[in-house]
């Protein structure tokens, strides 16, 4: 018999407290505030009497601006994130100190970035606040009902924020920027390490169901922003930059994922199980096909572009 959520909860909990332990040994302690360069701001238009944003008044390319928008809108997103997994992770024991030490550094995120964006003016903030309001009360509520499809979410989830971050600041051409987001990203990796060891653990205790979990996560993947509003479009810009696409996540998230889960490789899965790994390497090679003709055609467009 499959085990239940519960169950897997607490033969996971052992798991839980030995890989807090290592997060709390790895992760580096850092401040917001240095990752901004306060002197280069000056007053809005407002009670302080300075100037509104103009569109001059940025130096960042327009895909990066984009790309910052759609990342920093994600991040504002963490008390809907952090109900989501406080509900299904509990809040006692390690799982509990893990979710209250998780939100405290995801919350840097957005505060850094903000700050970063407001002070040298990088994006419009009136635009900014507004779609943070609307984006806030839009909420975010997860697909996926078990506990083993969370776990296996948040592993594809964090490293594809992780590299997101991380190209958002190559793309910047500006080296505040690229230092603050690959601090970020350092965060999201020891994020994604966590929750992809804990997910290992669980195809030891119950392979069949979490090589199920781990296809319904992988077929139906959606970035937790993709209820941004105009977000299909500002995806769009993002994936023609080469910032994030379809290729990215197929070959830098999906499968270094699953390689160290060892899903193709696993033995002793019965009838469900086989079928789960069936319909995913189906997919992935559906996914790798559409993701080639993506990339051919951005190709193209680009050689038109340049004559």
């Amino acid at each position: 018999m499959p085990m239940t959520q519960t169950q897997l909860l607490h033969e996971l909990e052992p798991i839980v407290a030995g890989e807090l332990d290592r997060h709390e040994k790895m992760a580096k302690e850092w401040f917001p505030h240095e990752y901004v360069p306060w002197s280069e701001g000056r007053d809005f238009d407002g009670p302080y009497g300075g100037e509104a944003w103009q569109e001059g008044d940025s130096k960042l390319p327009e895909p990066a601006r984009v790309s910052l928008i759609v990342n920093l809108l994600t991040e504002d997103n963490l008390p809907s994130y952090h109900h989501e997994i406080a509900t299904t992770f509990g809040r006692d024991g390690a799982w509990g100190t893990w979710v209250h030490r998780w939100t405290a550094e995801e919350d840097r995120h957005g505060t850094a970035i903000r700050d970063y964006l407001t002070v040298t003016r990088a994006v419009d903030p009136v635009k900014l606040e507004r779609a943070r309001m609307a984006h806030m009360q839009s909420g975010f509520m997860t697909d996926y009902g078990t506990m083993l499809q969370q776990l296996a979410y948040v592993s594809f989830q964090e490293l594809a924020t992780r590299i997101a971050h991380r190209n958002t600041g190559t793309a910047s051409g500006d080296e505040g920027c690229e230092r603050l987001l690959a601090r970020i990203a350092a965060d999201e990796n020891l994020h994604m390490l966590f929750y992809r060891n804990l997910l290992k653990a669980a195809f030891e205790l119950d392979p069949d169901q979490t090589m199920r979990a781990v296809t319904d996560v992988v077929t139906t993947f959606q970035m937790p922003g993709s209820n941004i509003a105009g977000f299909t479009r500002m995806a769009m810009t993002i994936a023609h930059e080469g910032i994030y696409d379809l290729r990215l996540h197929l070959d830098d998230v999906l499968m270094p994922v699953l390689r160290q889960w060892s899903v193709f490789d696993k033995t002793g899965l019965g009838p469900e199980g086989e079928r789960a790994r069936e319909e995913l390497s189906e997919f992935l090679q559906r996914t790798d096909e559409t993701a080639a003709r993506f990339v051919a055609r951005r190709e193209e467009r680009r050689a038109r572009a340049r004559g």
